[in-house]
């Protein structure tokens, strides 16, 4: 087990031991730890990071968080443990470095699909572009008359809250018709869903869909799906719940176990959301207030509120999240001409900005923002905002360099 794994992991390894290990075991354990701490620097504040668990989990929740942990951050497939032979990446961490934002370097690819008759090029490798391959194949290329789209990895925080916040609460925030009048007419994705999702009860079904939650434009229903389908979509590994070789197409044995999935799909819903920083800074505080006051608020909704969960550190919890998880059309400069579910090709699912000002840490030392990381700082991603934004984005072009300075210090803060 590597040394920088137990430091980073000392205390979830810690409640592991108590709960799987013998004491000969946990002392050797332990000695390891006490070793890290003093050979190595102590670590950043949680404030200035991202990963780590919720607090209020059990010991066995810990313990499940852990073990997804290592599935999610430390294995590393290769072709003798079912990578590819078509591939995007060869980890999970590998495209969320400390559970970030990704980069260029780890940017998605998704082509075939400009309009809601549905993608045209499954049976050519669609919907996502494999641009990797283990020897003796050669990687994906994006058919000719595909449309396509570039997807930059997102942050894994507070994802367990998001799948949490209910149908009901969504379709209430929802404004199709623009009936108060504020150019904002937010609308859910309503989606098709695999058989294998578990559909909760109170969860809203028209005519066979269902409200998506996760992607750019809000296209996949759950953790659960978003794990199978980038197990198999980005690393080709299959499973009981996608049994099909994204080579060939053909039903393959699984090569990841459902039990490492729902360790995985655990340690996403467990894992903490970003904390705030400086928040007692008069610039902040006033910053935040022209943020509301510009409109921005219509989409990024600063509160949302979490359902029942198994895991009683979920249940019914506020939490603030600046998102509303809804489609909005952006306009025509971030049309790209490439959709999924009944979103159109100008509408994007409104990202959290929860985290916002920790992006850089995963993205190489600067900003990679947008869907696609076109934005290099957060004033060049508001002045790409059109559409629906276009209220807000002028109200941000009408402010004092000095109002806009703070403006920008509260969402550096988030």
């Amino acid at each position: 087990m590597k040394i920088d794994f137990l430091k980073r992991n000392s205390t979830r390894l810690a409640i592991y031991c108590a709960n799987k290990l013998s004491k000969s075991s946990m002392l050797l354990v332990f000695s390891l730890i006490c070793a890290c701490s003093v050979l190595e620097p102590a670590l950043p504040p949680d404030e200035e990071l991202l990963d780590g668990p919720i607090e209020g989990l059990t010991l066995s929740e810990s313990a499940q968080f852990l073990a997804g942990d290592i599935a999610f951050n430390d294995e590393v497939f290769n072709s003798k443990t079912g990578l590819g032979p078509l591939f995007v990446s060869t980890s999970c961490g590998s495209c969320h470095a400390g559970d970030g934002k990704g980069h260029p370097f780890t940017t998605l690819t998704r082509f075939g699909q400009k309009d809601h008759t549905g993608n045209q090029y499954l049976h050519l490798g669609g919907p996502q572009l494999q641009h990797r391959a283990i020897a003796g194949y050669q990687p994906e290329l994006i058919p000719v008359g595909a449309t396509s789209t570039k997807l930059t990895p997102p942050a894994n925080t507070g994802l367990g809250f998001l799948e949490l916040v209910s149908d009901a609460d969504l379709l209430a925030m929802a404004d199709p018709d623009d009936i108060n009048n504020d150019g904002v007419s937010g609308v859910p994705n309503w989606i098709r869903i695999p058989g294998f999702v578990e559909v909760p009860s109170e969860a809203v079904e028209r005519d066979g869909k269902y409200i998506g939650r996760f992607g750019k434009k809000a296209a996949t229903f759950d953790l659960l799906q978003q794990t199978v389908s980038a197990y198999n979509q980005d690393m080709g590994i299959s499973s009981t719940f996608i049994p099909h070789d994204t080579y060939s197409g053909k039903t393959v044995d699984p090569e990841v176990s459902d039990h490492t999935i729902r360790q995985v799909v655990a340690y996403l819903q467990m894992l903490k959301v970003p904390i705030s920083r400086a928040q007692n800074d008069p610039d902040v505080k006033a910053g935040k207030a022209l943020f509301m006051n510009a409109g921005c608020e219509s989409c990024h909704k600063q509160s949302l509120r979490s359902g029942q969960s198994r895991t009683k550190a979920l249940s019914n919890k506020t939490f603030y999240p600046y998102t509303d998880l809804l489609l909005h059309d952006m306009g025509p400069g971030l049309d790209d001409g490439y959709t999924e579910g009944s979103a159109t090709s100008s509408e994007w699912r409104t990202p959290p900005l929860w985290g916002l000002g920790l992006s850089p840490a995963s993205q190489g030392g600067q900003y990679y923002l947008m869907h696609d990381g076109r934005a290099h700082t957060i004033d060049e991603a508001i002045k790409m905002h059109g559409g629906e934004a276009g209220n807000s984005l002028n109200n941000y072009n009408k402010m004092a360099d000095t109002d806009k300075t703070k403006l920008l210090r509260f969402l550096n803060s988030l």
